[in-house]
Order: C-alpha cells, then structure tokens, then sequence
C-alpha cells in the first residue's frame, strides 16, 4: 500500500472545527470563538499558545508534534482552570460569578452576627465569668479555622469547584452518606433561621411600633401574628432580587445595622445603673443532672451564635477562579475582615450584657433585658432607633439564609425540564417558602427560642463535618499531628453535638415548654 506523504499527515486547517466545544469561563460564559475580519479570515492575534501552530509543527515528526498539541491543551485547560456545569449558570448561587473580596466580607458579617449574638449573655448566666469567656474564645478560633478549612476545599480537585456544601460533603464521604448528613442540618439551618427571623423580626416590629406610637395608638393595634405577616411580605418582596451576587448591597445593609444595633444595646447597658440584688454567681439549679444540662443548653446557645459555615462554599462560588487568580485568596481576605468584626461584636454584648444583668438576664436576651429594667430611662428615640435596626437585620439576613433553599428548589426544576425558571416560576418559588415559614412560625412561636437545641443539631456543619473532609480529600499522612488534630477536633464536635442537644431537649422540658398552636394577643 502507498503511504501518504508525510505533509499530509499533519496538515491541520487553520480554523477550528465546528465540532470543537468552546470553553466555559469562570463567570459562566462562554467563551467567543476566535474573531474573523470581513473577509472571513481568522484573526491572528496573539495568544499564550499561539505559536503551537500548524505552521510551526509542519516540520516536526508526529510523536513531538502529539507532545505540543498535548501541552498546548492542557495550558488552555489550566488558563481556564475550571470547567462549569452549564446549568449553574441558572441557578441562583452560581448565576452571577462577579463577586470580589468585599462581597465576601458582606455576605459573611450578614450571616455572622443577627439576632443568635443577643441571646450569648444569657448562656454567660449559666457559666460564669470564667468558663463562659473560655468557651466563647474556644469556639471562635475552632470555627476560624474550619471556616479556612472550607474555603481551602473549595477547589481542592483541580477543574472541579464545590459550589455547596452538600457537593463538598458527597466528595468527601460518598454520594449517599453525604447527603445524609450533611442536607438536614443545612436545610434546617437556612429553613429554620428564616423561620427565627420571621418570629423576631415581626414581635421586634410591633415592640417599634409600641415604642414610637406610644399612647396614641388606635384602641385595636395589629396582633402578633398580623405582624409576622407583615414581616413575611417585606422579606417575600425582597426576595425577588434574582441570585446571590444581587443581594450584595442588602448584606452590607444587614452587616452595618448588625454592627450598629449590637454596639447600641451594649453600650445603653453598661451606660445604666445595673438592677439591685445583681449577681455573677453561675445560676444553681436543684440537682446536678439539672445543672449539668444548663450548663450544656448554655453552651449551646455559644455553638449556635457561629452558624453561617453553611454558606461559605455558595459565597466563594459567586467569585470568578483562574489558576493564577484562585477564588479562595480574595474569599479568605474578605472572611478575616468579617470574622474581625463578627468578634468586635459577639464578645462586647457577651460580655457587657453580663456586667449589666448577671444572672438576672431573661431567657430571651440582652434586648429584652434592656426594655424590661431600662425602657423609661433611655429615651424613646434611642429604643426606636435599635429595634428598628433589628429589623433591617432580620430582613437583610432572610435573603442570604434563603438563598441555598431558592437554589435546591431551582436545580429541581432545571434539572427536570433542561432549561432555566421563567421569572415567574422563581417568584413563585419565593412566595412559597416565604409563607410556609410564616405557616411553620405561627404554628411554632417558640422557635426563635431553641438555640441551645439549634446550636446542638447544626454544630457539626461547623466544628466537625470541616475537619473529616480535610482528611478524607487532602489526606494528609497517616497518624502525622495533622491527620490526630483533625481526626480529634471531628469527633469531638460530633460529641458535642449529641451533648449540646440533650441540654437543649431538657431545657425544653423543665421550662414546661409544650407543642401547642400559638393564640394569637
């Protein structure tokens, strides 16, 4: 047989081939093929592999010219390093990929501090002065550093992102298993704070509107559940805002009224004469076992103020990732700048709210203490001005705490009918879960109190399931002090966990609290 000349064995056209896919850039476009003038012609402008052309490989023998074409691949792969799912680019997380380090910083300091801080002065009355800033250090630095461990994790495998936190828990320990464990505690944290702020936001309203009305009110004011109602039609409007990177500007409204609002009930605490027959003593309870689960509901309380770690990998998924420019870099700078002020304001309401009440401080927190001991002392405006900053808060931290739920009920329907939600299907995606949370708060009124339960049920998403991904996708080497320190600081929140949680159950039944429909006043 003829062999063909070897000029014909390497001869390649010099404009692509129909059939070659474009590449997905990290934003979630797609990348335009090469540009032609008028005449048809491709354009010949430079690139970084431009010169392993068909001209230059022409007269070099076809093993070296397989090496180059290779080569000549993988640098375009490792320019682009992360190929997308198309349809990420219809889901709300990953619909816009233009966040940047202060996005970061919003997102993280909105779900970082909200109304969880408020209660930490009443976990102080079960623990002292000693044990409750030790265990406020403790769990702060723990969930630093899971907190990097996340955000490391994120693009562990090179071409792959993990976008949520249930793909980065199906990598790490199977599909099944993965979703198992890590989709109820996520689901019930997004779900049930959306819930929390909702009964919060709606009694915080009307306390505003008690406040500034005052003995003017008309004689048949709005009842308690007509303001959850209203509270759930603000956040359903707001919710109509489409993805993740849209509601930047509502998280920094929500981180500086979080900031402003905890700094306020601080400082209008110390500021005051504190009550008579004040006392720092731990509070004793009757019999060991019931001090015992005290003390572990209280710590609790401290294990649910660092939620948020649910939304880490969603918030690092709206940044844009090269091989030069990975997303964690600006995801960690933004996340130290939270997580600096997430500690401004977690330790001085701990600590002052402590100073000002003791162990006098009520169940429901420091707000509350501050408007039973000090609500004709402080002038009105001042009391206003806080809770409606609680408000904006509560309205701002609906959105980013809803925002893995609107994307589950997306990806359902994306995947379902292979194409993205029409404006209406995502509005009325949104309304229905605005309502079944006000359905589940009327329903449920005390759950804006259970942190102590919340904290015990959703610890692992924070202190324990960060640790065992590490191991099981770094793998780092058997019994080195990595592999014990990661191993230990895992189980130890899982032990934690199921601890926490039994506090919080008896909690709940020594204070008599029973499953019944609220009555509205």
């Amino acid at each position: 047989m003829e062999e063909r000349p070897e000029t014909e064995l390497i001869s390649i056209p010099a404009t692509p081939r129909a059939s070659t896919p474009e590449i997905q850039t990290p934003t979630g476009q797609r990348s335009p093929r090469p540009a032609s003038n008028r005449e048809g012609k491709t354009s010949t402008a430079w690139t970084p592999t431009s010169f392993i052309s068909p001209r230059f490989l022409s007269p070099i023998g076809t093993p070296m010219k397989r090496v180059l074409i290779n080569m000549k691949g993988y640098l375009e792969e490792m320019g682009h390093l992360t190929k997308l799912n198309p349809q990420d680019a219809w889901l709300p997380i990953t619909e816009s990929r233009n966040g940047n380090a202060h996005y970061a910083a919003f997102h993280n300091l909105n779900a970082g501090v909200g109304f969880q801080a408020l209660v930490l002065p009443v976990a102080f009355a079960f623990l002292g002065w000693s044990w409750g800033i030790l265990s406020l250090t403790i769990a702060y630095c723990w969930q630093l550093y899971t907190l990097w461990i996340l955000v490391q994790l994120h693009e562990a495998v090179p071409g792959k992102r993990y976008n949520r936190y249930v793909e980065l828990a199906e990598a790490a320990f199977g599909e099944r298993l993965g979703v198992w464990l890590a989709l109820f505690p996520t689901v019930y944290l997004s779900a049930g704070t959306a819930t929390a702020l909702i009964l919060i936001g709606g009694e915080t309203m009307k306390l505003f509107f008690q406040i500034v009305c005052g003995p003017l009110c008309s004689s048949n004011p709005l009842t308690t559940v007509e303001w959850y109602l209203v509270f759930t039609s603000l956040c359903i409007v707001l919710s109509q805002l489409p993805n993740l990177n849209s509601i930047a500007g509502l998280s920094l409204i929500g981180a500086v009224t979080a900031i402003t609002y905890s700094t306020m009930v601080w400082v209008l605490s110390v500021s005051q004469q504190r009550p008579p027959l004040i006392s720092y003593e731990p509070l004793s309870l009757p019999s060991f076992n019931a001090s015992l689960f005290s003390v572990l509901n209280a710590l609790g309380i401290i294990a649910f103020a660092f939620r948020g770690h649910n939304l880490v990998l969603e918030i690092q998924a709206t940044m844009p990732s090269t091989f030069k420019h990975p997303a964690h870099v600006p995801m960690w700078r933004g996340a130290k700048v939270a997580y600096f002020f997430i500690a401004m304001c977690l330790f001085p309401v701990s600590i002052g709210g402590y100073w000002a009440y003791g162990n006098l401080m009520p169940s429901g927190g420091i707000l509350n203490a501050l408007y039973a001991f000090h609500s004709h002392d402080i002038p009105r405006g001042l009391l206003a001005m806080t809770f409606l900053l609680v408000v904006f808060n509560c309205l701002s931290s609906f959105q980013i705490y809803s925002m893995p739920v609107f994307d589950s009920f997306e990806a359902s329907y994306t995947s379902r009918t292979n194409r993205p939600c029409s404006i209406w299907v995502r509005s009325g995606f949104r309304v229905f879960y605005g309502f079944v949370n006000f359905f589940i708060g009327v329903a449920l009124p005390f759950l804006s109190s259970l942190a102590g339960l919340l904290g015990g049920l959703t610890l692992p998403v924070t202190f324990a399931y960060p640790c065992f991904m590490w191991v099981l996708i770094k793998k780092p080497t058997k019994y080195s002090f990595n592999w014990y320190f990661n191993w230990i600081l895992g189980w130890l929140g899982i032990a934690f966990s199921l601890a926490f949680s039994i506090g919080g159950i008896w909690s709940m039944v020594n204070n008599g609290l029973k499953l019944k429909f609220f009555k509205p006043n």
